[in-house]
């Protein structure tokens, strides 16, 4: 009989995983960064490096050390409107914030969420050359499912709606349904600007140290989706090779399965 494989598990076996998106580099990003520290959450911060060191900025000094354990990711240099700029201009505003983020942080580049949520066919066209492998927009859907394309990421709320989304998705039952993904998006400032840092401990307080979700960081994620599906698997689907440097987690039939790093396993 044929074996049933399902790519429906994130790693260690869970059913479920949690990101959070935040934009521009302003200054609040040194108290979100201690609350999700504070919960053991990961978050994937867009920074604009032409405004690194400005009044009520980060400073450029300080974005290796803060952002440790999260991820830093492209968001232009200058915050143009993408799909108001020509091809060169997009490259360019791309390319050099790339550069200068990777200069500070030690590590390649190959994300970003589009300024303003602006973005139109010409830009999605340029991304994959210059190495930007996924790109987060700011339609909300409302949902917990993993994106369609990755240069299209929509996610699930702005953080106004992050309390409530918590409870549905601590409580969603994934035993027959497909991967969960909770992806909370917005900027850092918003939180002064409405008084209401006490969002993030009732969110931390819902999601955190939960044994059946994953934490991660959006260019984690992007990985660990590569990696399912770039698994090779025998004409009968008994045997299965994982040539990527992460281990992965299939279910085979009902059976939750770990492949290695770089290992060829026999799935009967």
């Amino acid at each position: 009989m044929e074996k049933r494989i399902r790519y429906d598990m994130f790693p260690g076996g869970r059913t479920k995983a949690l990101t959070l998106s935040y934009d521009d580099g302003k200054e609040q990003d040194r108290r979100l960064v201690d609350k999700l520290n504070e919960y053991g959450l990961k978050g994937t911060f867009h920074l604009n490096s032409g405004f690194l060191g400005n009044e009520r900025y980060i400073r450029a000094d300080e974005v290796a050390s803060l952002f440790q354990g999260h991820e830093v990711s492209a968001h232009t240099v200058n915050h143009p409107f993408l799909d108001q700029t020509s091809a060169d201009q997009i490259v360019r505003q791309l390319t050099a914030d790339r550069e200068a983020l990777e200069r500070l942080v030690g590590y390649p580049v190959r994300g970003m969420s589009y300024p303003f949520g602006a973005y139109n066919e010409l830009v999605l066209s340029l991304l994959p050359a210059i190495g930007i492998e996924y790109a987060r927009t700011v339609e909300s859907h409302g949902k917990f499912q993993m994106p369609s394309d990755f240069l299209r990421w929509h996610p699930t709320c702005h953080h106004h709606g992050m309390v409530e989304q918590a409870e549905a998705f601590v409580s969603l039952e994934q035993r027959h349904t497909r991967m969960a993904l909770l992806y909370v998006w917005g900027h850092s400032y918003e939180f002064d600007n409405n008084q209401n840092w006490e969002l993030l401990d009732r969110f931390g307080e819902k999601v955190a140290g939960r044994e059946d979700i994953w934490y991660a960081t959006n260019a984690e994620i992007l990985a660990y989706m590569q990696a399912l599906q770039r698994l090779r698997f025998s004409i009968d689907s008994r045997i299965v090779h994982n040539p990527s440097a992460i281990p992965v987690w299939i279910r085979v039939d009902t059976d939750v399965v770990e492949i290695g790093a770089g290992a060829v396993v026999q799935l009967d």
